[in-house]
């Protein structure tokens, strides 16, 4: 599937709300919705919840929230697959009537019994040379006598081949493949049958999902062409691996979208990070906008290899995006860390101010949010260990309330004001202006390092930076006086 050569496509993707979304069907979620802006297709959304005893609705709003969250934006649904049942069924007993499937009388145990007895002979077992097809009146006598029977799909006795986009040509030879049920004996469809019958009505033209699907298809084809409709387009997509090299799950790693987004990544970074995670442009962007990505997709550039999730790459990506996008955007998906650290009520512009300043430092949003609390707390506590160097000098906290003064008689309180002042006591009290520029650094944040002295200051504001500077003074005045006391 190059990028001219396709016309519109119409994909899906079908999560079962039996767990969280994880990175690998975010994975496939993005190339679906890449590959339908690409084309100018249509994205269909379907729950697959059949399974009742696993399907959990709280699930499938988490689902749709971490999509959401991610900005993929389906066109039709989300449509319930337990909604279309009784359509399936009436698809099984079409194929029954028109001799494309069959009933079967031998419970699950029989059949488990019969395929471990010639596993353990040597021999290739199949339900269709082990098993014969009833009889029609014997279906007639059984039925009426109340026996429970399933419906098996009858499968072509040659081998099933198609072209998979991603992987190239595969071919599953007759020996491996067998008839499979379709309707088990409580009236219910398996999944086979109910993918195939939901893929059609929803007309999906290419079907994008893990290679962990591959040993699907074989069965599904046929059931697209007993049912008389055209076989969509499959491209299988490989598996994303840990960092151990085996495959991603619980134990190796893997994390839930909400994990992600509640250790503050971006939506943006997680999104182009997974894009990239087994597909490449061609060339070496990789912090990409989203049309970017949608004007470069081609299934051409998919790999097969499988890829690894690099957590470190991960981080790098989300600090391009920390600093890259537009402020109010990053004020936005901030708010859940903000509110953690006590900074729901503060003043919108002096928070702008200081998320602007150090969302280029921090890796993620709850980094940030712990950064710039000391911009909103009523006074700091200090690390003695830090502030050593300051206890032995006299003379600072008296520098210190100084600076204090001249910052609160500024008229213009910004950058340039508050380094001219700064520099101006310096030279008047003929001191090199890092003696005053190091307390002053501590006194604001509590840290020895963070982004220009400055910006602190003027993003500080011109109240509070008076604060915790005398705050400071006192705090040294104090911690000398003991000092002193204990070592006379």
């Amino acid at each position: 599937m190059s990028s001219h050569s396709v016309g519109p496509v119409r994909v899906r993707f079908p999560p079962s709300p039996t767990g969280f979304l994880h990175v690998g069907g975010a994975r496939t979620a993005i190339y679906n919705d890449l590959l339908r802006h690409h084309h100018g297709g249509s994205f269909v959304l379907r729950i697959e919840d059949t399974d009742r005893q696993r399907s959990d609705q709280a699930m499938t709003r988490q689902i749709l929230s971490a999509l959401q969250w991610l900005g993929i934006q389906h066109d039709e649904g989300p449509f319930l697959q337990s909604d279309n049942v009784e359509k399936h069924r009436q698809a099984a007993m079409r194929l029954l009537d028109e001799g494309k499937a069959y009933h079967c009388f031998h419970g699950q145990e029989e059949v488990e019994a019969m395929r471990t007895a010639a596993l353990s002979r040597g021999e290739n077992f199949q339900y269709r040379t082990y098993f014969r097809e009833p009889a029609s009146d014997e279906v007639s006598r059984r039925i009426a006598a109340g026996e429970a029977y399933a419906i098996r799909f009858r499968m072509p006795k040659e081998a099933v081949s198609f072209h998979d986009v991603v992987r190239g040509d595969v071919s599953f030879p007759a020996e491996g493949l067998d008839d499979f049920i379709i309707l088990r004996s409580d009236g219910t469809p398996t999944y086979h049958l109910s993918v195939v019958c939901d893929d059609i009505e929803h007309r999906v033209s290419h079907i994008f999902r893990g290679e962990d699907h591959v040993s699907n298809t074989p069965k599904h084809i046929p059931l697209f062409e007993a049912l008389g409709a055209p076989v969509p387009v499959f491209g299988h997509l490989p598996m994303i691996m840990g960092p151990n090299k085996k495959r991603l799950s619980k134990r190796t790693g893997a994390a839930s979208v909400e994990e992600f987004r509640d250790q503050g990544i971006l939506p943006q970074a997680l999104y182009n990070y997974l894009a990239l995670l087994g597909w490449s442009p061609g060339d070496d962007r990789e912090v990409m906008s989203r049309q970017e990505m949608v004007d470069a997709i081609s299934i051409d550039r998919l790999v097969t290899s499988s890829a690894v999730f690099d957590y470190d790459k991960l981080a790098w990506m989300n600090a391009q995006y920390m600093s890259g996008e537009p402020l109010e955007q990053i004020l936005h998906h901030a708010k859940p860390f903000l509110a953690a650290q006590g900074l729901s009520e503060v003043e919108p512009q002096r928070l702008a101010a200081v998320v602007d300043l150090y969302r280029q430092r921090a890796h993620n949003l709850k980094e940030l949010a712990q950064f710039i609390e000391p911009f909103f707390q009523e006074q700091l506590t200090y690390d003695p260990e830090l502030c050593k160097k300051f206890l032995k000098d006299p003379a600072i906290p008296g520098l210190v309330d100084s600076l204090a003064e001249r910052y609160g008689a500024l008229d213009t309180f910004d950058i340039e004001s508050t380094e001219a002042a700064l520099r101006q006591l310096a030279t008047e009290q003929e001191i090199k202006p890092g003696v005053l520029i190091h307390p002053t650094r501590m006194a604001l944040t509590a840290s020895k390092a963070g982004p220009p002295l400055f910006d602190v200051v003027a993003a500080m504001g011109q109240a509070e930076s008076q604060r915790h500077l005398h705050h400071f003074a006192n705090y040294l005045r104090q911690a000398q006086d003991v000092a002193e006391v204990a070592n006379p």
